[in-house]
């Protein structure tokens, strides 16, 4: 059985939060599930049903969070050790929403949970394409169709994303008994969770269910030996508790290439 603990939910009445949700309660643990809708809070809740895990749901504006002690009292209400951020804009308010929660707000929970010795965990739900540099595992091929399409067309979307996901990366690396797990998965689909391709991907293109980025977020943060790390998704031919197991034992960091990788 996992041992016990508190769970930060950002964005809990998004897709993917909503599955994760119920994963992380069967385990045992508590989850913390933040909204911003008071009118989703009794929806939210029926996701608590029958589990021996805790779900409380808390109504807060991420938008409001504009400092890091901001974050950090949050966290500390919650009583947290692990958080996830499956927050977003969503697309909604324009490009200055999109970077005030998807760069801005996360940037800040990511800080916050870092200077906190509580917290040991904090898992990224991010996109798949969003990187500086070329990986050694595409084609130029395949980076240029990524960078001419998907980047053009998400352009303040990829800015927001890739600055949190190196925020992370960064103070991840200041703490050793502290784990910051960006998981990166394609385009997203309603397809049930399934087997997966996890790690160093060799394409941009494909999808990725919902379900089983949850399943994998899980799995993420019940792995005891998980270090800080990059992990790009696809839905793929492996089992996932296995990839999980294979990425953690060799060390797999999409970060690889960027010019703040550290080895």
């Amino acid at each position: 059985m996992s041992s016990f603990h508190n769970v930060l939910l950002l964005g809990g009445s998004g897709n993917i939060a909503r599955l994760l949700t119920p994963l992380l309660l069967k385990r045992s643990w508590n989850v913390t599930s933040i909204i911003h809708n008071p009118a989703q809070v009794a929806d939210l809740q029926k996701l608590g049903q029958g589990y021996s895990g805790k779900l409380n749901v808390l109504v807060r504006s991420l938008e409001d969070v504009t400092s890091d002690q901001q974050a950090k009292s949050l966290i500390e209400e919650a009583k947290a050790d692990y958080v996830v951020w499956s927050a977003g804009a969503g697309g909604n308010g324009g490009p200055a929403m999109t970077l005030k929660i998807d760069r801005d707000a996360a940037c800040h929970f990511i800080r916050a949970s870092a200077a906190l010795p509580p917290v040991s965990k904090f898992v990224m739900i991010s996109f798949l394409g969003v990187r500086m540099a070329k990986p050694a595992w595409w084609t130029e091929e395949v980076w240029q169709e990524e960078v001419n399409t998907t980047r053009q067309s998400l352009q303040v979307y990829n800015e927001a994303k890739l600055a949190a996901d190196q925020v992370l990366y960064e103070e991840s690396k200041k703490r050793e008994d502290f784990a910051g797990i960006s998981l990166r998965p394609g385009f997203l689909n309603s397809k049930p969770a399934g087997k997966v391709s996890l790690g160093k991907v060799p394409t941009a293109k494909g999808g990725a269910s919902r379900a089983s980025v949850a399943n994998l977020a899980a799995l993420l943060l019940d792995s005891p030996d998980v270090k800080s790390c990059w992990l790009d998704m696809l839905d793929g031919d492996e089992d996932p508790a296995a990839a999980v197991q294979r990425c953690v034992a060799e060390g797999v960091d999409c970060a690889e290439g960027e010019p703040f990788y550290q080895v």
